[in-house]
């Protein structure tokens, strides 16, 4: 019978376990705020037709293109969300954010 072998790890694997053990993933009363968005939610623009949130001006570039063809692409017109709500949310919920 043979010995059973030694599992390996990488570096990386690790670090994703230490920082799952480690990160507040915002559950309970304290995370339900971020996990519905809050007020200006994670997505900083906002499409004026149809209200769908994107990250950044270049997504939300695709997203016009995409969903409204024929429409003009404007990027004046898309709602900066933090800019009307002071900021994101808490960050309770968000991976790599530190509540001290």
């Amino acid at each position: 019978m043979g010995k059973a072998k030694p599992a390996k790890h990488t570096a990386k694997e690790i670090a994703q376990k230490v920082a799952a053990a480690t990160t507040n993933m915002g559950g309970g009363k304290n995370g339900l705020e971020d996990r519905l968005g809050g007020k200006a939610g994670h997505a900083k623009f906002q499409c004026p037709i149809c209200k769908q949130p994107a990250p950044d001006l270049k997504s939300m570039q695709m997203h016009h293109e995409a969903r409204h063809p024929k429409e003009a692409w404007e990027p004046e017109k898309c709602a900066d969300l933090h800019a009307a709500f002071g900021g994101t949310t808490k960050g309770v919920a968000v991976r790599g954010s530190s509540k001290k």
